[in-house]
């Protein structure tokens, strides 16, 4: 076969044959996860995917498109890349507990493991910790493994039991346990960082540093290479408290300053969600965002504007916890899938294509 001829569209029936198991798996496991949540008390919502800001973290990229007024006036506005901010001011509205399954738009994103556009699973606990979104979490990718019969979460030959108890580890042990690096002694009580010590300590045990690579850089650097290819075989990792800098929307630990009531999700070394203690310190969250439309300006040369009635939000809604789960992702490894697209009814087309 001539290996530049394009392949078959997804569309065509014998290409829609071998993805239609994931699909009726991925339809199973939603319609199981509907009932998981209505067990727990949860309202689901849907939210505008039209909004003002699409986030405000500095390297996700959004659908930007304009809105006409009555009177011929354009409007700016973004595909959202997260309900994130509709359901805080749900939140903040009164709801205590609510789900979302969003279809989410993030541009420069596409491969096994990405596209355009896709879906996440979020959900909300107000007045609850976020030690309960990890236990939702480990029930969730349980359920999902018994629901399509297949007992496991499998991506690229590696297996990961949803039925065994997680593991659960701080990103400062897991560098130094996999990188051999002492990540927290670049980070100090205020949450700022030292660049030249972390560059130093990736020096250290031989990794590249590039003259122009912030803090920033050097730990996404580490969290990519060293530590993420060593997540989740064999059972789900759990990766916790992340450093304040790279928690945009969470609030700092009550046990250490300098990190965060983040975590995220692997098995098989594929991240499958992103939770938080939530923050609600209004002066805060817009400097935190801030900062991060400053370093996106500083890489891509572009900002998004900040959405000030979810800031306005903030000053009502409770004390809470909420996590955004890749849908797709969790489908690809229950079903056995090996791209996303096996595993989307209608995937986006191909730009070039």
């Amino acid at each position: 076969m001539n290996s530049s001829a394009k392949a078959s569209p997804w569309w065509t029936p014998s290409v829609h044959a071998d993805r239609r198991p994931f699909l009726i798996g991925r339809n199973a496991i939603q319609a199981a996860l509907r009932g998981f949540f209505a067990r727990e008390d949860f309202i689901e919502v849907d939210t505008a995917v039209l909004q003002i800001s699409p986030g405000n973290e500095a390297h996700l990229h959004a659908f930007a498109t304009e809105a006409l007024t009555t009177d011929g006036q354009k409007a700016p506005f973004y595909l959202h890349t997260s309900p994130e901010f509709a359901c805080k001011k749900l939140l903040a509205a009164g709801e205590e507990r609510i789900s979302c399954f969003a279809h989410v738009y993030r541009n420069r994103e596409r491969g096994p493991l990405h596209h355009p556009e896709f879906t996440m699973l979020e959900w909300y606990r107000a007045g609850e910790s976020y030690e309960s979104l990890m236990m939702d979490c480990v029930r969730i990718l349980a359920l999902a493994a018994e629901t399509v019969k297949t007992g496991k979460l499998v991506y690229r030959g590696a297996e990961s039991d949803p039925f065994a108890g997680p593991e659960r580890i701080s990103v400062a042990e897991a560098f130094e346990r996999h990188a051999g690096i002492d990540l927290l002694a670049s980070v100090a009580a205020d949450g700022s960082t030292d660049r030249d010590h972390l560059a130093a300590e990736l020096k250290r045990v031989g990794m590249r540093v590039a003259d122009d690579d912030g803090w920033a850089d050097l730990f996404s650097l580490v969290l990519v290479e060293k530590i993420e290819p060593r997540l989740g075989f064999g059972r789900i990792t759990i990766l916790d408290e992340y450093p304040i800098s790279e928690a945009a929307l969470a609030r700092p630990s009550a046990r250490d300053p300098r990190v965060a009531e983040r975590f995220e999700l692997y098995a098989c070394g594929v991240e499958l969600a992103n939770g938080f203690g939530e923050l609600t310190n209004a002066a805060e969250q817009r400097r935190r965002f801030e900062i991060e439309m400053a370093e996106k300006a500083r890489v891509y040369g572009e900002t998004y504007p900040i959405d000030e009635d979810f800031l306005a939000a903030l000053s009502l809604m409770p004390e809470a916890s909420g996590i955004a789960l890749g849908f797709d992702r969790l489908a690809m490894l229950a079903t056995g899938a090996s791209r996303i697209d096996q595993v989307l009814w209608a995937p986006v087309a191909e730009v070039g294509r």
